[in-house]
C-alpha cells in the first residue's frame, strides 16, 4: 500500500460529484481515467473506489449533467467514456461556488478565536 493512502480523507457528501464533474471539465475520460486524475489531482491524498464512482456517474448521467459513449481506449480495448455536458458545466460552476462558500465558512469557524 501506498503510503499516501494511510492519511486518506473521507468525502463528504455531494464532493464526488463536484470532483467528477471538475475532472470531466478538463476533458472526456473513461472511469479508471476518472479515478486517476482524482488520485493524482490530490496529491494521493482521495482514492474514489469504482464501487463509489459508477453509482455517481450513472446519477449524474441521469440528471444529464454528463453523457457517456463506447470509444476504444489506447490499449485497444473498448470503454465508456464520459464528457460534460452544458448542463452539467452549469451544474460544475454552481457546485463550485457552493464549495467556495462552504469552504469559507469552515475557515472562518476553524480561524476565529474561542467565543467569538
Amino acid at each position: 500500500m501506498k503510503r499516501g493512502y494511510e492519511n486518506r480523507i473521507e468525502l463528504l457528501q455531494g464532493t464526488l460529484d463536484l470532483l467528477i464533474l471538475q475532472t470531466l471539465q478538463w476533458g472526456p475520460r473513461h472511469g479508471y481515467g476518472i479515478i486517476q486524475a482524482i488520485r493524482a489531482g490530490s496529491g494521493e491524498v482521495l482514492q474514489v473506489d469504482t464501487g463509489s464512482l459508477y453509482p455517481a456517474l450513472h446519477r449524474l448521467e441521469r440528471k444529464k449533467w454528463i453523457k457517456a459513449e463506447w470509444t476504444v481506449s489506447e490499449n485497444n480495448q473498448k470503454v465508456k467514456s464520459y464528457q460534460l455536458t452544458a448542463a452539467g458545466k452549469k451544474q460544475l460552476a454552481a457546485e463550485r461556488s457552493n464549495w467556495e462558500r462552504l469552504t469559507a465558512a469552515m475557515a472562518g469557524i476553524l480561524n476565529s478565536p474561542e467565543g467569538a
